[in-house]
């Protein structure tokens, strides 16, 4: 079991059409997974729910975005991390 929250990089970075982010949970939170465009709106939720402690990897599918600077931010109450992710079409 994790002892730690923990986002990390995703990869690939920069990536064509799919990359992989992967979290960690050290006990039972509500947690959520957001993608941000470069002027901070929302464009995805990739996780909204409840979960348990472990480790976690989630696929972002870039097919319907444009090619930029995307942010995705791992949200729990006791932990916020953002991390930058680039789309090149």
């Amino acid at each position: 079991m994790p002892r730690e929250f923990r986002l990390y990089q995703n990869y690939p970075n920069p990536f064509n059409h799919k990359s992989n982010i992967k979290y960690q949970i050290a006990k039972n939170s509500e947690v959520k997974l957001v993608i941000y465009d470069i002027r901070g709106c929302e464009v995805s939720t990739l996780v909204n729910e409840q979960l348990q402690p472990g480790t976690y990897e989630v696929e972002f599918d870039g097919v319907n975005y444009t090619s930029g600077i995307y942010f995705y931010k791992l949200i729990i109450t006791e932990y916020t991390k953002t991390k930058k992710l680039i789309l090149l079409k």
